[in-house]
């Protein structure tokens, strides 16, 4: 496999990627062009807020009992005593008791701040709550301060200090998320101004680093949601890999050695014999592409966590076509891809001490005169034949074979594939929580565990030996994509397709079909492309390097 080393510069990104290409550090053999930015709201360090649209989020909690008043937050506290209880006074003449998630806005109290949005904690005692699978002292924190947020922009407010609420990770988390906007294709006079947001400054060294740390959940969130709302002809497979190889390439300049990427094109596919993913991506004009990035942030002896994105830029289904209502959404059908740059990202920023390879196959799914028809059988990596019976289940098509070559290149510790792989895990669960399968009980339970002290939760699902028949019992070949019974457990029979392909001890495949896109359902998400659950992969990745 020949390489050639290259470096990504920090405010472009490459007009096209080598064949085999490595981009670590030395300079770039070919031309390179600006890129679309991608800005995030930012953490300001110093402590002189000008007063015009500047605002302040303080938090309050709700009386425990019937006989209690509501208390102040240490931060609303100190304002409160600053200007002789104005505030406290303000709260109880205008409504009293704020309940949780809502926000009241003052005007005038601090000469500081032109506006201040007061926001309902909840109960202070709030902690674990079994029977939702959350935590919500933190979901508390996160819900207030995205109303702040909001109530703030509201009222025209760029620069906005935020009050830990407790749990400074949670608040920026909260602030972070709320604040995502991707207006960029839009013209100047309706792109929305980037909101400032930052700690408040009386605050210790440890809320200090826990904001840091939520900022960078949130970024690596937002992140995955940019890459999800662009628009098919904006995001092709070697657009998402230049986008994506530039931002970790600089997530990782301090220390470049400790990153590689390489960006496979066509050639290595087809001599890698990665025939199932060969077959949809030859529906499109686009090419294919397969991104391999590895982060050695552990020791050298350490195997990898090994995470495998499903790339389709755009999904029409193929000649199974999708029904026209609704395609613009499957812009977003590489939300695994997604989540696993936003992941990349986070551990990179963090500088986690661990080892994690990112894969990820990159096409359109297309119809064609050469595109995969129904009935063709075509063979994976590893040998085995494919019936295709619907070529609208192309996502396990590709993941069987980028889940092929985790297991024979790296011998993973762990491997999690990430998939917006059925309309069925939607049906069962909504967007309520991600659907996980996995062979091993206590990866199950740490995946779990990650999604409660996140808030985006996972629901273990079936992987029985019942679904499995499904797919192995078929007419032409050794598998068939979508089952006997197709209609019936979709989800579990597409996850029993990509355990034919894993030889890991270790290994989960998130369905994230269900939460690819926010409504109204998550407070702190607006309504588009949710880039969940990246947070939680974060955590995973985070507990796993500190055990």
């Amino acid at each position: 496999m020949a390489c050639h080393h290259v470096k990504v510069l920090r405010s472009r990104i490459l007009t096209q990627f080598a064949q085999s290409s490595v981009l670590s550090g030395s300079k770039p053999s070919y031309q390179v062009k600006k890129s679309l930015p991608f800005q995030p709201c930012l953490l300001q360090s110093t402590n002189n807020i000008q007063p015009e649209q500047s605002g302040l989020i303080l938090g309050v909690y709700e009386p425990e009992t019937e006989n209690d008043d509501m208390e102040l937050s240490e931060a609303a506290e100190h304002i409160n005593i600053s200007q002789s209880g104005r505030l406290l006074e303000l709260l109880k003449i205008s409504g009293g008791n704020l309940k949780a998630g809502k926000a009241r806005v003052y005007h005038g109290i601090d000469e500081k701040y032109t506006s201040i949005a007061v926001v309902g904690l909840g109960k202070k005692s709030a902690g674990f709550n079994e029977l939702e699978g959350l935590k919500d002292c933190k979901e508390n924190v996160r819900t207030a301060v995205a109303a702040g947020v909001r109530a703030l922009k509201d009222v025209n407010c760029i620069r906005v200090r935020v009050d830990p609420c407790g749990d400074a990770q949670a608040a920026a988390e909260g602030a972070f998320l709320s604040a995502f906007k991707y207006d960029e294709l839009k013209s100047n006079s309706k792109q929305k101004p980037q909101m400032d947001l930052s700690l408040w400054i009386n605050t210790g060294s440890n809320d200090h680093s826990h904001w840091i740390t939520g900022r960078t959940y949130a970024k690596s969130q937002n992140f995955a949601r940019k890459l999800m709302e662009m628009p098919a002809n904006k995001l092709t497979p070697s657009v998402y890999g230049e986008m994506v190889s530039e931002k970790l390439v600089d997530a990782c300049s301090s220390d470049p050695s400790k990153l590689t990427v390489r960006a496979h094109q066509q050639d290595w596919i087809e001599r890698h014999e990665m025939g199932a993913f060969l077959s949809v991506a030859k529906g499109s004009s686009e090419p294919p592409l397969f991104l391999e990035v590895s982060y050695n942030g552990g020791a050298s002896s350490e195997k990898p966590i090994v995470l495998v994105g499903k790339g389709i830029t755009f999904d029409s289904g193929g000649i199974s076509i999708k029904p026209s209502q609704g395609m613009d959404l499957m812009r977003a059908d590489m939300g695994g891809a997604a989540n696993v740059a936003g992941a990349l990202w986070a551990a990179l920023t963090l500088q986690l001490p661990v080892n994690v390879v990112g894969l990820v196959p990159l096409c359109e799914n297309m119809p064609s005169g050469v595109a995969n028809k129904p009935g063709d059988v075509v063979t994976a990596m590893n040998g085995k034949t494919i019936q295709v019976d619907n070529t609208d289940a192309e996502g396990r098509l590709i993941l069987a074979d980028a889940i092929c070559y985790a297991c024979r290149t790296y011998q993973p510790e762990v491997l999690i594939d990430l998939a917006t792989l059925t309309g069925a895990i939607d049906v069962a669960l909504g967007s309520g929580a991600t659907g996980v399968f996995s062979n091993n009980n206590n990866l199950s339970k740490a995946l779990g565990a990650c999604g409660v002290e996140t808030g985006d939760r996972l629901w273990r699902m079936p992987l029985f030996h019942h679904f499995s028949k499904q797919v192995t019992e078929s007419q032409l070949a050794d598998l068939n994509n979508i089952g006997k019974y197709a209609r019936s457990g979709g989800a579990c029979t597409a996850a029993a397709f990509l355990h034919e392909f894993v030889t890991c001890p270790l290994w989960a495949h998130l369905d994230i079909a269900g939460v690819m896109q926010n409504k109204d359902e998550v407070p702190y998400l607006g309504k588009g492309m949710s880039g969940r659950p990246v947070r939680t992969l974060v955590e995973f990745m985070r507990r796993h390097a500190t055990p």
